[in-house]
């Protein structure tokens, strides 16, 4: 028994209503222990996140994928949890610390970490209720999070692992140094932006009398960062520079410092650039660390003269005079720093060069640098700019475990989608650096690693471990940093499935006291299996889970973290369990204003996903991200295509509706009804062929051609055309056929559409299960070549006549006649078996089989077939003429002038971009309607 659909359709509430149906009655992950897995991963979110467009896209594509498998009968696990963010996570506990006048430093270490723990279990669910409104289907009952007791078992044992292999090592090297934040961060991490400064030239005294060939006594160096020369081990030269030839090997004598250092030949200066000559700061610059490094410099000699806040900071040799002691590098709260009292001390000792430049009357003018535009390196989340800093720190071999992923990606094992970005993925795998992972922050998962007095490190699952490595009576002190957050997420694929499962975990819902040591806080973190008020895995589930859904099927991913998080998963996935944890990436673009310009708060230009759905409903916003994404083109924002789509939805709950007041119900079987007349054989056809293009795309991995398969067979094909050639002669074959078309429908756009089709398929009948777990169709018919040519034959004929009507000015609901002297076979059969429908849809009151009246008369193609429509006595023929001949010349005029416009080169070079492309659109257009024009003439002869 159906239930009577409202006139309107409100998305909001049909949206709450069937959500927390679907998850309350565990639809999400439905019994099918025998079933074949699919198995997806979503790319955690920050616990303090919400919901972005970025990851409306990301979990729409995601969540149509899944919801398309689970139709297809598969066990379908989408395993979902939020990343705990070790960076953006402290920072918003320490921001709501200082907004009461408190800080972190005012805590210990344990009552800190619990703070956050207390944070995460108030505020930290965001994002988890946003992707609910999304219409996620997640596996809620199974959440996860990184920093879980059993999640920080695994990465606690990788690093283990890894450590006792080899692969994970301490060592002294320059980092990103993030001064606001106090702790390292990836190159990934690093934002550059363009940043007005200046470029200062430096008179550097040769030693002990030596001059260069040419008499001068000094090498002049020049830098855009003239606080490092404090710090300054040497001075580089190109080996096949002959200025320089004579001294390599000699010293110079640094001002301000007085220290000596040598000139060396190195291939890292370029003659042709300034002076030939480099200054070496090695501690404080990437290039120059390796330049230091090959002049025999050992790491943990090179000078570090900053702390952690970027202020100046006493060398080792103690050569830093003690005025700038304290001195911030840079300008800070309208006082000047290091940078500014550098500059002034070489002026003051007359080793400024000064920049010679012409003011606006051509007169030479002295200032103390060149300006210049220096790409700078920023922190991503302090916002200040980054120093490379000298530091000891964890370190993963990348380049070894990178070996395996490229592998995998060149023998197919991994395919990535679109197969453009494997060329990235290699240039980046292949040159890859060693990856710091310690970070020098309270919250996170802890290094298991401690200290003895002499600062040799003990690896271990435990402290008792260490102690036990270390020695009885042997004092340890644990490492204090924690690890980078894209370590623990790099075991997403498996972690969340139990791995390891060879030892005891902790019991489901266990909390132990590790809020020090990364492994949860007392009272507040509860097991994964728990955390959203499921029931506790049985016995045995995780291995299973391991097992049967690993490696996971498919990762769908932004480009934008290939690095990031993509690629270490491929490392770790295939090192700890020897296959790639999936079997395909997909890797899609980003959401852009509606200009083609990136979002960012500054600009003003980002589109909460949330307003859009406040509006239009999930459903709408959905559509648009599938129809939208082009395998990983961009896609440009456009609102009104999102209320497209609504519109979309409406059509199709008023065909429903249209249905229910013709006795038409819901489908009792799989397979398509017997049909016999054309237009249920043709229908049933059309669902055959959209089925094809649907599968194929999903196969593809086109979300664009699936969506536009459903909508075009929805909108065009059922709605436009299906519906009005039925209407008036609904028999009980149409409902039956009717019936099963709406439920093929509902099932094919259940993926993209998910709360609009359920709401459908319970109201036109009562079911025994949800569309979420229904079958995928299975129509066991074909295509009928018959039915689909007279049906065509009958559409062309009524589109064609319906522009012929409008473009001579006939009334829309004029009925007429036509002649068609030799019908062709299609054509004999339509007329036979469909004369009702072509009264109906195509106003014809009859079609004579004989030759036409001589007179004035309109010519309207179907098929082979061109039928005659007499005019006489139905518009003033000469009238309609003078009409058409003078809009005629007003396109051509307007055309005309376009194309002069167009064809003048000073337009098109100097015009803005936009004026260039609407004149190109407004001469396309008037072209167009001038042959249109043309046409209609031509038909009144």
């Amino acid at each position: 028994m159906s239930t009577e659909l409202p006139k309107t359709f409100d998305p909001a509430e049909i949206e709450a209503r069937w959500y927390a149906h679907w998850e309350t009655g565990g639809l999400f992950r439905p019994e099918r222990p025998e079933a074949a897995p699919f198995t997806i991963v979503n790319p955690p979110p920050n616990v303090t996140g919400s919901l972005h467009i970025g990851h409306a896209l990301d979990n729409t594509l995601q969540d149509i994928v899944v919801r398309y498998e689970r139709l297809r009968g598969k066990d379908a696990l989408w395993v979902v949890g939020t990343d705990h963010a070790g960076i953006a996570t402290q920072m918003v506990v320490e921001r709501q610390l200082e907004a009461r006048q408190d800080k972190r430093t005012n805590y210990s270490r344990e009552d800190f970490v619990k703070k956050v723990w207390e944070w995460k279990e108030e505020s930290g669910g965001t994002i988890t209720r946003q992707l609910r409104r999304l219409g996620c289907s997640m596996d809620w009952s199974r959440e996860q999070f990184t920093m879980s007791p059993e999640f920080s078992r695994a990465v606690t044992k990788v690093f283990v692992d890894l450590y006792n292999e080899g692969l994970i090592y301490r060592d002294k090297r320059l980092v990103n140094w993030d001064p606001k934040l106090k702790t390292a961060i990836s190159d990934l991490e690093v934002e550059t932006q363009d940043v007005k400064g200046h470029f200062w030239h430096f008179r550097y005294p040769l030693a002990d009398g030596v001059t260069l060939d040419s008499g001068q006594d000094y090498i002049e160096v020049a830098t855009t960062r003239p606080e490092t020369m404090l710090a300054d081990m040497a001075v580089a030269v190109h080996p096949d520079d002959e200025r320089y030839r004579s001294v390599v090997g000699k010293h110079v004598i640094l001002p301000i410092t007085g220290r000596r250092v040598p000139v060396v030949a190195d291939e890292h200066a370029d003659p042709e650039l300034s002076s030939g000559a480099v200054k070496i700061t090695p501690g404080h610059d990437f290039n120059d660390f390796e330049v230091g490094k090959r002049a025999g410099i050992a790491p943990a000699d090179m000078l570090n003269m900053l702390d952690a806040e970027g202020n100046v900071c006493q060398t080792a040799d103690g050569l830093v005079p003690d005025e700038f002691i304290g001195l911030h590098r840079f300008r800070k709260d309208g006082e000047d720093g290091a940078r500014e009292l550098v500059v002034a001390r070489l002026k003051e000792l007359g080793c400024l060069i000064p920049h010679v430049a012409k003011d606006k009357d051509g007169n030479p003018v002295e200032h103390d640098a060149e300006p210049r535009v220096i790409a700078t390196p920023f922190g991503d989340r302090g916002g200040v700019v980054i120093e490379p800093w000298l530091t000891d720190q964890w370190y993963v071999d990348a380049e070894k475990l990178a070996q395996a992923p490229i592998e995998a990606v060149r023998s197919g094992k991994i395919e990535i989608v679109p197969k453009s970005w494997e060329k990235t993925f290699f240039n980046w795998m292949e040159n890859i650096q060693p990856w710091c992972v310690s970070r020098q922050l309270w919250w996170g998962h802890r290094i298991p690693a401690w200290y003895d007095a002499d600062g040799k490190a003990y690896v271990a699952m435990s402290e008792d471990e260490a102690q036990a490595q270390a020695g009885t009576g042997v004092s340890l002190t644990r490492d204090e940093d924690v690890l980078d957050t894209w370590f623990s997420s790099a075991l997403w694929p498996f972690a969340t499935l139990g791995w390891p499962c060879d030892e005891n975990p902790p019991p489901p819902g266990e909390v132990t006291a590790r809020s020090a040591d990364g492994g949860g806080a007392a009272g507040a973190a509860p097991s994964p299996s728990t955390a959203s008020g499921g029931p506790p895995p049985p016995k045995g589930e995780e291995r299973s889970l391991l097992k049967k859904h690993y490696p996971n099927d498919l990762l769908i991913s932004g480009f934008d973290i290939l690095f990031f998080w993509d690629a270490r998963m491929a490392m770790q996935g295939i090192h700890f369990l020897g296959e790639a944890p999936w079997k395909r990436l997909y890797l899609h673009g980003l959401v852009r204003a509606a200009d083609g310009s990136k979002m960012s708060k500054s600009k003003g230009n980002t589109v909460d996903p949330l307003d859009l759905i406040d509006r239009y409903g999930a459903d709408a916003l959905r559509f648009f991200m599938a129809a939208m994404e082009s395998q990983g083109r961009d896609i440009k924002m456009d609102e009104s295509r999102v209320e497209g789509y609504r519109n979309f939805a409406t059509k199709l709950w008023n065909a429903a509706r249209f249905c229910q007041a013709n006795g038409i119900g819901g489908s009792t079987t799989l397979a398509a009804p017997p049909a016999t007349s054309a237009v249920n054989r043709w229908i049933v056809g059309e669902v055959v062929e959209t089925l094809r293009l649907l599968d194929k795309a999903m196969a593809d991995l086109r979300f664009d051609a699936a969506a536009s398969a459903i909508y075009h067979f929805v909108w065009d094909t059922f709605c436009d055309w299906y519906l009005e050639l039925i209407k008036g002669q609904i028999d009980e074959e149409t409902r039956a056929v009717a019936g099963w078309v709406l439920d093929q429908i509902l099932v094919m756009l259940h993926p993209f559409m998910p709360f609009i089709t359920e709401e459908l398929w319970h109201a036109q009948d009562d079911r025994p299960y949800e569309l979420i777990v229904a079958q995928w169709p299975r129509p066991e018919a074909a295509v009928d070549p018959a039915a689909k040519a007279e049906v065509e034959w009958l559409i062309e004929l009524t589109r064609n006549l319906r522009g012929a009507r409008n473009e001579v000015g006939i009334a829309p609901g004029a009925k007429l006649e036509a002649w068609l002297p030799a019908p062709s076979d299609v054509a004999g059969k339509v007329l036979s078996g469909n004369a009702a429908a072509l009264e109906r849809v195509a106003r014809l009151s009859a079609i004579r089989t004989e030759p036409a009246p001589d007179g004035a008369a309109l010519q309207v193609g179907a098929g082979g077939d061109a039928l005659v429509i007499p005019l006489e006595g139905l518009i003033d023929i000469a009238a309609e003429k003078a009409r058409l001949a003078k809009a005629l010349a007003a396109a051509e005029k307007e055309a005309k002038a376009l194309e002069g416009r167009l064809n003048n080169a000073n337009f098109v070079e100097r015009a803005k971009p936009e004026a260039v492309e609407k004149a190109r659109a407004d001469y396309a257009h008037h072209s167009a309607e001038a042959e249109r024009l043309k046409a209609a003439l031509a038909r009144l002869g």
